[in-house]
């Protein structure tokens, strides 16, 4: 017990044994006496007390801060224990499940609704100790939960913030109008007038599901054992990445899937300017310069450019008259950030082949894109489909959402020959 509540509670009692004393006519000596000792003993304890309070306040600041990490803390280790050969184990003979996966499955369905067994995203992650590229980051560094397993998308790379929502929908607010400069025209004159601060609220709500199915056969069960474990997860955590990155960028808006960046150009207010030339470096400079003027960009260092690979063969091939200094190279050294995609972008079509590319920056923190996506991967079972060979056929279920923030962060060039 803190020392200032033992305090305050003795500070309780003294003040009722002296108003017991207090309402005595005639006291005895004995009890004048121990009104005195009382009285002494609690302005000591109003020192003490005070003493008390200044030495537990960095107690309690150091407490109030590891209370704000050790959930996050505890959640991401429990994260990289826990096992999907268990789920699959789970659906396929029933089994029990046991240690942090268990405790995770246990947690998430307490705050969630799931058909299934839930699977946090964070364990579709690449584990340390596999054979994994280069530039995947430390799956045991705490992160938001979403945005490491997409940390190579392109939608990551191009800006887009990743969000993970538990229930219900989420709506950003963003300002389209506010404070207006302005100067008094004379010694006397008055300053412009106010404007309204007006903002339009961009909502991520959970109307778009993502299916991943698979099917694991019994021998594959029964040989694989921990093997299995980086199948699994490997497999899903593709499949999730190569759909939602195209849906980010390309997601039609019908049939289930969210309005994409790009197919929703019109929608979310972003420009569109038409090439018609073939790919440079001067078609791309002109490009980041229209982007700074808007105001969307400050430096050519803020912008992301996100390109087919066929655009980056072309100019590459493309070399200055007399030196080895191609298109290619002249941009990527002005540029702040290019990413190539298959996925994001649609393939080059037309006579002659034209692409499309994407402009973006962030301004002032605020992400051009966001994501959302609900709770966990909702893992479901079909016992039926596949019974007779003793296959085990799984379902992912991911619900997510894509919103714009501001318009003028973004710009799309299309006819890229």
């Amino acid at each position: 017990m803190l020392e200032s509540l033992k305090i305050t509670r003795r500070q309780s009692e003294i003040r009722q044994s002296l108003a017991e004393l207090a309402g005595k006519a005639s006291p005895t000596e004995d009890e004048t006496r121990s009104m005195e000792a009382l009285d002494k003993e609690y302005r000591t304890n109003e020192t003490r007390y005070r003493a008390s309070l200044i030495a537990e306040d960095e107690e309690r600041r150091e407490a109030g801060a590891e209370l704000e990490t050790r959930s996050g803390k505890e959640w991401a280790e429990m994260a990289s224990r826990f096992e999907v050969r268990q789920v699959a184990l789970a659906l396929d003979e029933g089994r029990n499940l046991d240690g942090a996966t268990a405790e995770m499955v246990q947690e998430l369905r307490s705050k969630g609704g799931f058909q299934g067994v839930p699977v946090p995203l964070e364990a579709l992650e690449t584990r340390a100790g596999e054979t994994i590229a280069s530039g995947v980051p430390n799956p045991r560094e705490t992160m938001p939960i979403i945005e490491r397993i997409f940390a190579s998308s392109s939608a990551t790379r191009m800006g887009a913030r990743m969000i993970n929502i538990g229930v219900g929908e989420v709506e950003y607010p963003v300002a389209t109008g506010g404070a207006q400069p302005g100067w008094a025209g004379t010694e006397t004159g008055d300053v412009p007038g106010p404007q309204a601060y007006t903002t339009v609220d961009r909502p991520l709500t959970p109307d778009h599901t993502l299916g991943v199915g698979m099917k694991i056969t019994r021998k594959a069960l029964k040989q694989s054992g921990a093997g299995l474990e980086q199948a699994v997860r490997r497999d899903m955590a593709a499949a999730i990445l190569q759909e939602s990155d195209r849906a980010i960028f390309r997601g039609s808006g019908a049939s289930g899937e969210p309005l994409g960046v790009i197919t929703g150009a019109a929608t979310y207010g972003i420009t569109s300017t038409a090439i018609d030339a073939a790919a440079s470096y001067a078609a791309f400079r002109a490009a980041a310069v229209r982007f700074m003027t808007a105001n969307a960009a400050n430096s050519l260092d803020a912008i992301n450019l996100l390109l087919r690979p066929e655009v980056f063969d072309s100019m590459d091939d493309d070399l200055l008259t007399a030196t080895t200094v191609s298109e290619w190279d002249r941009m990527v050294a002005k540029i702040g950030s290019v990413v190539l995609t298959t996925n994001g972008l649609a393939a080059p079509a037309g006579d002659p082949l034209e692409s499309t590319a994407l402009l973006s920056t962030a301004t002032n923190g605020v992400s051009p894109i966001f994501v959302g996506m609900w709770g966990a991967v909702d893992m479901i079972r079909d016992p039926y489909t596949d019974a007779k060979s003793g296959q085990l056929r799984l379902t992912g279920l991911v619900t997510m959402d894509v919103t714009v923030a501001r318009g003028v962060q973004l710009e799309i060039l299309t006819g890229i020959r």
